[in-house]
């Protein structure tokens, strides 16, 4: 059997399809991308776990192969480039937070709208996907709107807060810049600190050059990325855990694809899923005492007063956020008060219960 190649990648760097429609075995090539770097849990998981079993599962159960194209650490597309690049053909395949796309995905950082959640990562994961199941437009927007079709959901670990400075009470930290990423910058604005615009890749750069003087993030950046080189404090404060980055792939590249590889695409993407949320899990003990064995690094461990005190400053900020939504159309009090349920359902205790009006 003669084998057909087909590159499924098209737009800016110009590549088409030969074979199209063919049903002899192809060799499919997909260029999967990501704004951050490998470094970062789960675009280091897209590149070993999603392509690589991707790869065997497709060799070992069709006659076609898959070939990857990588694209990761911004080379094809930016942090913020990514849901664009995906949609409009540059990449096939793109892993990036919707935190960056506060325009076409207002909803979809719902988590982020109930701080002080869940701080395990598959309990996370666990109310998004209950809340994705009951709310169809989180999925279906995907294809209805932006030529691409959402395949995992993805979970980060528990936030935490890293500064330069030590800070006891949420008043040591009026006026303090600190970076943040879309919506959660609403959890410092209404606290006290003063809040700026941030991604992962340029954070060392910015601590370093007093851009910002600390930044929410979850452990494994701050070991990965160095980041407790400029800002050598991290404090323990557990926001909690935000599904709210994605993996999609571009609805032509999709269609494409023979319905074998497709079934195979799918069911490595669920795994996949579930890996980083695992993942995540496994090692965000093993991280917070990574930063505790470096020398000059203090970890610090804030009160539970503290933490309810900067869970009330909070606590109108979500119904109003939802209220604003709900006003563009968006099903937003429904989704919180889901997610709110979900987390509850599976044993999370709310410092403060956010009360939102339906």
């Amino acid at each position: 059997m003669n084998r057909v190649t087909r590159t499924l990648a098209s737009g800016a760097l110009g590549l088409g399809l030969v074979g199209a429609g063919s049903a002899e075995a192809e060799d499919i090539t997909l260029r999967i991308a990501s704004g951050h770097p490998p470094a970062v849990v789960y675009t280091g998981l897209i590149q070993s776990y999603f392509q690589t079993e991707l790869i065997k599962r497709v060799a070992e159960r069709t006659d076609h192969t898959i070939s990857v194209v990588e694209g990761y650490s911004g080379s094809i597309v930016k942090v913020n480039e990514v849901f664009e690049g995906v949609r409009d053909g540059i990449v096939d395949i793109g892993g990036f937070c919707f935190c960056f796309e506060p325009s076409n995905l207002p909803l979809h950082a719902f988590q982020t709208m109930l701080p002080f959640g869940p701080a395990d990562s598959i309990d996370s994961l666990r109310v998004a996907q209950a809340v994705y199941d009951k709310v169809p437009y989180l999925t279906d927007v995907f294809e209805e709107q932006y030529n691409q079709k959402l395949l995992a959901r993805i979970t980060d670990a528990s936030y935490n807060l890293g500064t330069k400075l030590e800070w006891d009470d949420v008043s040591d930290l009026k006026d303090v810049k600190i970076a943040g990423a879309g919506l959660n910058l609403n959890w410092l604005k209404w606290a006290g600190p003063v809040p700026v615009q941030f991604s992962l890749p340029e954070a060392y750069t910015g601590l370093t050059t007093g851009v910002y003087d600390g930044a929410i993030m979850f452990p494994s950046a701050w070991v990965n990325l160095k980041l407790y080189e400029p800002a050598p404090v991290y404090t323990l404060i557990e926001f909690g855990t935000i599904t709210w980055h994605g993996l999609t792939i571009n609805t032509d590249t999709w269609n494409r694809l023979p319905p074998e590889v497709q079934e195979i695409l799918v069911e490595v993407a669920r795994d996949y899923e579930e890996q980083v949320g695992i993942n995540n899990r496994a090692r965000y003990e093993k991280d917070v005492q990574t930063l505790r064995g470096l020398e000059g690094v203090t970890v610090n461990e804030i009160s539970p007063a503290v933490r309810q005190s900067w869970a009330e400053s909070l606590a109108d900020w979500p119904a109003q956020h939802a209220a604003e939504l709900d006003a563009q159309g968006l099903p937003a009090s429904e989704v919180l008060n889901l997610a709110l349920d979900a987390a509850e359902a599976i044993g999370h205790k709310w410092p403060v219960r956010y009360v939102i009006p339906q």
